[in-house]
């Protein structure tokens, strides 16, 4: 078994070898909890759930790290719109952060550390890149200078030169060059006393690219394996990671580079300006947040994504058709407990995990939990193998995927008693009555699905 990934650094997929056998250091760029949280965070954090949870599978130990950046310009004029303080907005967002992500299934990261917990070692970072002459001071400001750092553009494939060449901007006179970007930032008049530290270079707060290296390297050293996040990141920000953690610490600061697709919205960008931005708060109002984790699997992570009211309707029917497989399953096996797995499930196990092996293909793995879905409908009837399984149907949708898997309704007393008189009426041949109790069970938002042996299961619809 050898994991692939797709690295941006190299352009190419290469085979995973952690710095450490069986150890994996992994950081996720966090949100900047100045909104709710939205559809493009969600495709990123399902994405990195799913290696996450495959890493794990395949035996690893996953040190997982994601940040919230607590402090920033929109932070501060959000919270002045509001008249509250920037930390008590960003806490309001992070709250919902955690609301809407649970809801999605997401498998919690070891720290979140926040960029204003940590403002010693940031200063202490930007000030050892100044002494190592990286960095340069102007009346308060500390810029990195991209041009002391011969590899910058390596991650981006943007060449510094193509880049003066192309720019529209005009050199900034405080700068040396206009590509520097700001290490630590001088506090401004209109902003608040909370968002100001006192530094070397006095007061003042950091710059958004340095927070993510300080945080990564203060948590999981110099070098990690895994770090990613939506590709929109790629430049500036994580080309701007590597040159100001490789300049300080003269080490390679990233083994793999892994990056999601963008998310458009009916075929056009995600944005306010279109009225088309659309929050985890407002899709979940209309859609279970499993059809939504289930939509996020259906294209592999590294291609766009084209989010629609038909693509989540077609995700909806099809998890119901998974969730009847399971309930038909369950309703006729209750014991999972199997150590022995039929030579053609056992190759059915291998196809679902070699897809995820190639690169985290949820794509092809959902393919496998649909075939493992058709054979338990077929099989119904053979108990000797329903155990097996339900173990697979278990592994494959819980444990890989995060799909939550649906329970029988058996504490509702009325619904129950509901379904034994239809139950009573199929036997009977009462057909008027059993399709009249069966619509007052569907109004009350359950399903019913009935087995060839006679028996039936009531399931809550999505």
């Amino acid at each position: 078994m050898t994991i692939k990934l797709y690295n941006t650094l190299s352009g190419k997929k290469e085979d995973f070898h952690p710095q450490k056998e069986k150890f994996v250091s992994m950081y996720v760029c966090g949100v900047t909890p100045y909104d709710e949280v939205h559809l493009g965070h969600a495709r990123a954090y399902v994405v990195f759930d799913i290696i996450k949870r495959h890493l794990l599978k395949r035996g690893y130990k996953v040190d997982h790290i994601q940040n919230f950046t607590d402090v920033d310009d929109k932070i501060i004029r959000r919270a002045q719109e509001k008249n509250i303080k920037p930390s008590e907005l960003a806490q309001i967002y992070i709250d919902d952060y955690f609301a809407q992500t649970d809801k999605l299934n997401i498998l919690k990261a070891k720290k979140y550390p926040r960029v204003t917990q940590m403002i010693p070692e940031i200063i202490n970072f930007v000030k050892a890149l100044v002494d190592k002459g990286f960095a340069y001071e102007i009346d308060g400001d500390v810029y990195f200078s991209i041009e002391k750092f011969k590899d910058y553009g390596k991650l981006s494939k943007r060449n510094l030169e193509d880049l003066k060449a192309g720019a529209r901007v005009s050199v900034c006179n405080e700068k040396n060059s206009a590509f520097d970007f700001a290490l630590w930032k001088k506090t401004k008049e209109n902003e608040p006393k909370e968002v100001a530290w006192e530094s070397p270079w006095g007061k003042g707060r950091p710059g958004w690219h340095i927070e993510c290296s300080v945080m990564s390297s203060a948590l999981l050293g110099d070098t990690i394996d895994i770090h990613g996040g939506g590709q929109d990141l790629i430049f500036p920000h994580h080309e701007n990671e590597i040159a100001q953690s490789e300049a300080k610490t003269g080490k390679q600061f990233v083994k793999y580079w892994i990056h999601n697709g963008f998310v458009s919205v009916n075929k056009e960008k995600m944005s306010k300006s279109l009225n088309n931005f659309l929050t985890l708060k407002t899709i979940f109002e209309k859609y279970n947040p499993r059809v939504v984790r289930y939509y996020l699997l259906t294209q592999h992570y590294s291609s766009p994504l084209d989010f629609s009211n038909m693509g989540l309707e077609t995700a909806k029917n099809t998890l119901q058709g998974i969730d009847d497989a399971y309930l038909r399953l369950i309703s006729s096996v209750k014991n999972s407990a199997t150590e022995i797995i039929d030579k053609d499930l056992l190759s059915l196990q291998e196809s679902f995990l070699s897809a995820l092996d190639d690169d985290f293909n949820s794509e092809k793995a959902l393919s496998n939990l649909h075939e493992l879905k058709n054979l338990i409908l077929k099989e119904l009837f053979i108990k000797e193998r329903l155990s097996q399984f339900k173990k697979l149907f278990e592994d494959f949708a819980e444990m890989s995927l995060g799909i939550m898997l649906p329970k029988e309704q058996n504490s509702d007393e009325n619904l129950q008693n509901l379904l034994k008189k239809r139950n009573e009426a199929r036997k009977n041949k009462n057909w008027t009555e059993s399709d009249r109790l069966r619509k007052l069970i569907d109004e009350k938002g359950y399903k019913i699905i009935d087995n060839k042996d006679g028996s039936s299961v009531l399931m809550k619809k999505i």
